[in-house]
């Protein structure tokens, strides 16, 4: 960006965005776009043709040749095909560059290799990519050239949703529906939307993209299967919010202002507590929209890496010993003339409204805490959940002293009577300006915090799609809403019945509340004792998705059908299977054919220096104990290395799905970890000249 633009013209040069589309639409099409946009009209198929000629004609003044409907499979990442806007040749040699209508609202990518589940058969390969209008079209420039992005959701030949983007919008429209009507029982009579709204925080590793080329299991597997910690890791945490260097300060830099062009309005940048690790996080949007931002974020992060000669790793733990990267997940209800369902405001003991949305809030993460921990379960987030890094497996909610007091007075006598206040925070320092102190403090180690008008669901994987959490998210909320509209709706007193039901849901959901340290034992002791689920692997929580509860919530808000949830579960089953597979054979390749033969190559010239030596009569006891403990190692090695090769060929005798999953998980998981331990040892006393890769010591403070 050139010191003539400010970030004000460079924002949103390349999204189609409101001001654009006024721009360049007629009048009447504008207008009846935005109705569909702000889901008053279904798509009006007449107004396609002009829609999409205008959105070509923007494109291709800004360079772009093709366009792409750009979805989220079931793979993790997004998906696209590109087709050039160049129609048949005519008569003369010349062609016509073309964008119809058609071609905007639907596509039709190949779907037989997408994860399905089971829903697909691979000889069924239709199916159909849907214009999500409420997302906006982009122009993303790369060194495929301009390509026309536009957002769109993915469905199989029979209808069934292959996406995350689909269920997303569906468990919008369903939190929307029940959260009018709470808003109906309160007066309100003018809001006509309500808008789940959604700041998604990126943490990332950043590491030399030379030494990565040099690491077949980062490349691989996104993760270190071997590697022994260097002198210094995090211990005196000087790395978090330190002065970013000025080599990554660059590539934040180029990050930033393809972000912006893009309309993703990132906000905040800085050093995380790991060495080589940092943080990116934008400004609220609304939920899907917030969504494909964070995509656009990981793959920009990943391509602008790359021309600094940079790696960026989104792995949720790439290093042992060091803390792994995450997302939080920032969710807030907001209403299309701005009032925000979780703001307590100044006397929050007052705020019936505000108690119960909390106590609809509290029911719904009480109820399906195993859907909100399934949500976050991905192969990567294995290794740092539960860990003093990241939340505990278990699901709770921290509210703070403030609405913890407020709530209590409920419990004790049916009624809060006050709210405690701020105050100033005295720093005993007479130039500095008074602070006013919140009422209430945070909790890192809470999985799922109230921040003053959001809460923060803090378990996501760093790699992982923010739209599965978010639907759960949507959809659990939209039934506490629902069953507290019937039972008020019904009542012949609507404000006793408000009451009422605040006190009911509170009491019988108010164990899910904890505002002390998730990482303690005595809290896994407490939660156990309060019969709060510990779900501590991905295996145990994918079954989840397949109780006859979540199939009942799903299909009553029409948010997953049966079919759906058994094949997502499917899905994440083989994604486990697949994922430790790879890694598997990653780890007997590395160790295999690099890392025990330098070893041994290594060990063969220590021992010919030390025959050498004695022949001149000079006997050095330490090289002897050197080559005991690299024999004693080595064999280890092999031995955990032979064990694994035929653990993995035992995995592939198992049925794809549950029990294939769960082998991996129990039986080969504690091989692969044998077979590093050994190894990492030999890493500590073989010459670094010899060791036939980057240490995390050259990965990580090398940059």
């Amino acid at each position: 960006m050139s010191r003539e633009k400010t970030v004000a013209q460079v924002f949103g040069q390349n999204v189609f965005n409101d001001k654009v589309m006024r721009e360049r639409l007629p009048k009447k099409v504008y207008e009846e776009l935005k109705k569909t946009i702000e889901g008053r009209k279904d798509l009006d198929p007449t107004i396609a043709d002009v829609v999409a000629g205008a959105m070509k004609e923007w494109a291709v003044e800004k360079g772009a040749t093709h366009y792409t409907h750009w979805f989220q499979p079931l793979t993790g990442s997004t998906a696209e095909k590109h087709d050039s806007f160049i129609t048949a040749p005519k008569a003369d040699g010349s062609v016509l560059m073309e964008f119809s209508g058609k071609e905007l609202i639907k596509g039709e990518p190949d779907a037989s290799s997408f994860p399905s589940g089971g829903l697909r058969a691979t000889f069924e390969a239709r199916g159909y990519t849907a214009w999500d209008c409420t997302s906006p079209a982009f122009v993303r420039e790369d060194e495929a050239g301009a390509i026309l992005c536009i957002p769109t959701a993915f469905c199989s030949y029979t209808g069934e949703a292959l996406d995350q983007k689909t269920p997303l919008l569906r468990s919008m429209s369903a939190i929307e529906t029940q959260a009018l009507r709470l808003l109906r029982l309160f007066g309100n009579t003018t809001s006509r939307k309500v808008i789940p709204s959604v700041g998604v925080e990126q943490e990332y590793f950043i590491v030399d993209r030379e030494k990565y080329l040099k690491r077949k299991d980062l490349i691989f597997t996104g993760r270190t299967l071997f590697g022994a910690m260097p002198p210094k890791g995090q211990e005196l945490d000087d790395h978090y919010f330190g002065v970013i260097r000025p080599r990554i300060g660059a590539f934040m830099k180029d990050v930033n202002e393809e972000l912006w062009k893009l309309g993703v309005s990132a906000k905040t940048q800085h050093n995380e507590v790991a060495p080589a690790q940092h943080e990116l996080a934008p400004i609220y949007a609304e939920c899907n929209v917030a969504a494909d931002h964070n995509q656009i974020i990981m793959e920009t992060l990943k391509r602008v890496a790359n021309k600094h000669g940079l790696q960026c790793l989104l792995h949720e733990k790439p290093f042992a010993g060091v803390n792994g990267s995450g997302k939080h997940n920032n969710w807030s209800l907001t209403t299309d003339d701005g009032i925000n369902l979780l703001d307590p405001g100044k006397k929050p003991h007052e705020n019936k409204q505000f108690q119960l949305v909390l106590a609809c809030v509290l029911k719904a993460v009480d109820t399906h805490a195993d859907l909100l921990r399934e949500s976050a379960a991905d192969v990567g987030n294995e290794n740092r959940l539960g860990a003093n890094e990241a939340p505990p497996a278990i699901i709770s909610v921290f509210l703070g002293t403030q609405l913890e007091d407020m709530l209590e007075q409920v419990l004790e006598t049916g009624e809060a009577t006050h709210s405690l206040k701020s105050s100033k925070l005295e720093t005993g320092v007479k130039t500095l300006p008074d602070l006013v102190k919140d009422a209430t403090d945070r909790n890192r180690t809470s999985p799922f915090a109230f921040t003053g008008n959001k809460f923060e669901f803090r378990m996501v994987g760093s790699r992982d799609s923010v739209a599965e959490c978010n639907v759960v998210l949507n959809t659990i909320v939209a039934e506490a809403f629902c069953e507290a509209c019937d039972i008020i709706e019904a009542a012949p007193d609507k404000d006793e019945a408000i009451h009422n039901v605040i006190v009911d849901f509170i009491s019988k959901h108010y164990r899910i509340v904890f505002n002390g340290n998730g990482y303690s034992d005595e809290w896994v002791e407490e939660a156990a004792s309060r019969g709060l689920p510990n779900i501590k692997s991905m295996v145990e929580a994918i079954p989840a998705l397949t109780t006859p509860k979540a199939i009942a919530l799903f299909q009553k808000f029409g948010v997953f059908t049966e079919a759906e949830l058994q094949s997502r579960a499917e899905i994440q089953y083989e994604a486990y299977s697949k994922a430790l597979n790879i890694e598997v054979k990653a780890m007997l390749d590395i160790a295999g054919k690099s890392i025990i033969p330098s070893v041994l190559r290594y060990a063969h010239e220590l021992a010919d220096t030390v025959l050498s030596m004695q022949e001149v009569g000079i006997t050095y006891s330490a090289e002897k104990d050197m080559l005991k403990d690299i024999a004693r190692l080595v064999e280890g090695a092999k031995a955990a290395y032979n064990k694994l090769k035929v653990m993995d060929e035992r995995a592939q005798e198992f049925a794809e799905g549950k029990e294939r999953a769960e082998f991996y998980k129990y039986e080969v998981e504690p091989v692969m970890l044998a077979l590093r331990k050994p190894i990492d040892e030999l890493e500590m006393i073989v010459d670094k000249e010899a060791w036939p890769m980057p240490s995390y010591g050259d990965l990580l403070f090398e940059v």
